[in-house]
């Protein structure tokens, strides 16, 4: 039976679509316009500093009288002033990655904020749900930006993730159409979280550069690297072909991370920089075709998988 309840009562919303929390492209103009056409959208904290992070949660509300969230990566340095401002101004929702989810969950909880935990595996799905979760994305290793270790696909990451949890399971890695959408609930996800979709949208923050090469981009586009640091996935470029032949060569990982320097991602997807820059998206890039006003994108998915839904019935 397919069901996007439990998510949209959890989070207050009338669609099972979320944006994801992108760095260098989620701020509050793509996170409250997703918001407003009935999704959820979602600041990404990554790349802001703490006093950029409080703006933008400002911005949003004024923006946006429906639900959204921020997504915070648990490594990132100045987590705890992240956490703080996000429990100052309310926000209602968080996505976690990158970390271990004991960290903060009980805190936010403990201020009325849903927890949403990002996960590539069963196993970490597992210790999101103990950490006191209200839910999990499971993300397959299709996805953009940093990824599993595992390289488990969404295809069999969600299947095996909605039958060990008692939590709802938000599905995320490969989906752009609410074909894809259809067929990520038909595996077990009550929704569907949507990143590179996103990333060509008329509202989110990255450079135009960037926008036009993930339109542009054919199939076989991008590929997973640095594993030996935290594997991401990476449009193939100038930079890219560097770290792979950084990687032939059996290089360490403090050459590596000399490579990858400070920067890096920010001078890909918001200076533009296509050549030297690091342009993370994902797989699905390829289906991808048009930069859209991000509420078109909501309602265009939202469209095709309801009348997928309909013939399958029929």
């Amino acid at each position: 039976m397919i069901t996007s309840k439990r998510i949209t009562d959890l989070f207050g919303i009338e669609k099972p679509i979320i944006q994801a929390g992108m760095i260098w492209a989620s701020g509050w103009e793509l996170a409250s316009a997703v918001s407003n056409a009935g999704g959820l959208g979602i600041i990404g904290s990554g790349s802001m500093y703490p006093e950029v992070l409080k703006n933008q949660i400002i911005k949003c509300k004024a923006a946006t009288d429906k639900p959204f969230a921020v997504n915070i990566p648990l490594l990132y340095p100045s987590i705890d002033a992240h956490i703080q401002t996000i429990i100052d101004l309310k926000v209602p929702i968080v996505f976690s990655s990158a970390g271990n989810p004991n960290t903060y969950t009980a805190t936010l909880k403990s201020h009325g904020i849903k927890v949403v935990h990002v996960v590539s595996s069963t196993k970490f799905a597992l210790k999101a749900q103990a950490a006191g979760c209200d839910a999990v994305v499971a993300e397959g290793f299709e996805a953009g930006g940093h990824n599993g270790r595992e390289e488990t696909t969404t295809m069999v990451l969600i299947p095996a993730v909605a039958a060990a949890l008692d939590i709802p399971v938000i599905a995320a890695g490969g989906i752009a159409t609410g074909r894809q959408m259809l067929a990520a609930m038909v595996l077990g996800a009550s929704a569907v979280q949507i990143g590179s979709r996103f990333v060509a949208s008329n509202e989110a923050s990255c450079h135009i550069n960037f926008k036009n090469a993930v339109v542009a981009a054919p199939e076989g586009s991008t590929q997973l690297s640095l594993k030996q640091l935290t594997p991401v996935r990476l449009l193939k470029n100038e930079f890219f072909n560097k770290v792979v032949a950084a990687e032939n060569a059996h290089a360490d990982k403090t050459t590596l991370e000399q490579l990858l320097g400070r920067g890096r991602a920010k001078k890909g997807m918001f200076e533009g920089d296509l050549v030297e820059g690091e342009l993370e998206i994902g797989q699905v890039t390829s289906l991808i075709k048009t930069i859209q006003p991000a509420a078109d994108i909501v309602q265009e998915i939202w469209l095709e998988y309801n009348e997928l839904l309909t013939a399958l019935g029929k």
